[in-house]
């Protein structure tokens, strides 16, 4: 049998890695929307309740990214990592079903943080240890597509079950079942990829050849701006969009769905394209379409006001250029990261990647929700902010694409257009 070239060129095993995520995601959809609407409208916690217990979630996820990365390096390997993770989050989903109060809730946030945590780092290290070099790039573009599309459905089908059921605990029963539907995949299916090592170390000895690494610091530092960047697509351009430009909720839904739509259909050609460029010249193109999608946004105010253009046409062009953006930046951060790291600390390299996207999730809604706060004509600058720090983005990678060694920022070889064996497809 045999298969097109412009299928992915990949093992079986990143495969069923991509089946999982697209389970479990799927879950995670049916709760993304209805989470904090649940828990004040239906359970009575207050709204500061909420925040403070999602607030919980996040330093948990911290701590499991730290130890994450660790365990998957050392005794414990990827493969049981991540199954501990999914069990760990799935007792969360599961938490969140029974809460009745406060208490209880807090517990569900503690439970899915740490889970979520643990599960970034050995999920991640596992493609790179599947996978070649010139394979990575469209390696992560296809399990960020799974993630995409799990979402997308989920949240799909949680609208769908709301409204035949107003059954809200189920949704995180739901979710929780997605969790043990991974695990029982990754229990049944899935090998241990972890490269053995000479000898045992301790858990946080990684982290000590990791701190020493000035190119991932630099690589770090432009990564939160990247997470920054994304963080602003759920936070701050709904409500931008909604206020700044006018347009009516009922018309922002389908602008983020056509959103999330473009991003799948481009994720897999925009990273086999990026094959042609080095990891460094990927990102840079992404942050010009971040700057440029920016900039689109922040038009569509005056453009509403002014009536040279219906706002949503100006909204709907800037979503499809930060598609593009977003498209462009998943595989090169993932497989850069991944190409820099030991071998045997692709565990806590990537786990310095995952704590990227904390840190970005954390920065960026608090800014975006200072400058919103402000009166319409200032409003707007948030975008023009981003727009300009761009500019300070592309020096911190041109200073890292001079330090960066050869072999991490190569371009990669580009497949051949050529029907290729099935049996040639494992790395």
């Amino acid at each position: 049998m045999r298969i097109p070239y412009w299928w992915p060129q990949l093992g079986f095993q990143v495969w069923l890695i991509f089946i999982g995520r697209l389970i479990s995601q799927t879950g995670t959809g049916f709760t993304l929307f209805y989470t904090t609407l649940f828990f004040v409208n239906q359970v009575g916690l207050t709204a500061t309740q909420v925040g403070l217990g999602l607030g919980m979630m996040a330093f948990a996820g911290v701590l499991g990214r730290l130890l994450g990365g660790s365990m998957a390096d050392g005794a414990w390997g990827r493969r049981s990592t991540l199954i501990l993770s999914l069990a760990i989050s799935a007792l969360g989903s599961f938490g969140f079903a029974l809460s009745h109060g406060f208490w209880s809730f807090a517990l569900a946030n503690l439970a899915a943080g740490f889970g979520q945590g643990l599960y970034w780092p050995p999920v991640e290290a596992v493609v790179a240890d599947l996978t070649t070099r010139e394979q990575r790039n469209e390696a992560y573009a296809l399990n960020r597509l799974g993630d995409n599309l799990g979402l997308s459905l989920g949240a799909a089908m949680a609208s769908v079950l709301v409204a035949l059921t107003k059954n809200y605990r189920l949704l995180f029963v739901i979710d929780g079942l997605t969790y043990l539907a991974f695990l029982a995949l990754l229990w049944l299916c899935v090998q241990e990829t972890r490269v053995a090592q000479p000898a045992a170390e301790p858990l946080l000895a990684g982290w000590k050849v990791a701190l020493r690494d000035r190119p991932l610091w630099v690589f770090a530092l432009a990564n939160i701006f990247f997470t920054t960047y994304i963080a602003q697509l759920s936070s701050s351009l709904p409500l931008y969009l909604r206020k700044g430009a006018g347009i009516p909720e009922v018309q922002i839904g389908p602008l983020f769905a056509l959103h999330g739509a473009i991003v799948a259909l481009l994720q897999i050609p925009v990273a086999r394209w990026l094959n042609r460029l080095t990891r460094i010249q990927g990102l840079q193109g992404s942050a010009l379409m971040w700057g440029l999608g920016f900039g689109l946004v922040w038009l569509s105010g005056p453009a509403a006001q002014l009536g040279a253009m219906p706002a949503i046409g100006m909204a709907a062009l800037a979503l499809a250029v930060l598609s593009l953006a977003l498209a462009s930046y998943n595989p090169s951060a993932s497989a850069l990261v991944a190409d820099l790291a030991p071998e045997h600390l692709r565990g806590v390299y990537l786990s310095i990647n995952s704590l990227c996207w904390a840190a970005g999730f954390a920065v960026g809604p608090l800014i975006g929700g200072v400058a919103l706060d402000l009166p319409p004509p200032w409003a707007g600058g948030l975008w023009l902010f981003w727009v300009a720090s761009v500019g300070l983005v592309w020096g911190i990678l041109g200073f890292l694409d001079s330090i960066l060694p050869c072999r991490v920022n190569a371009a990669t070889v580009f497949p051949p257009k050529a029907a290729v064996p099935l049996h040639n497809a494992e790395p």
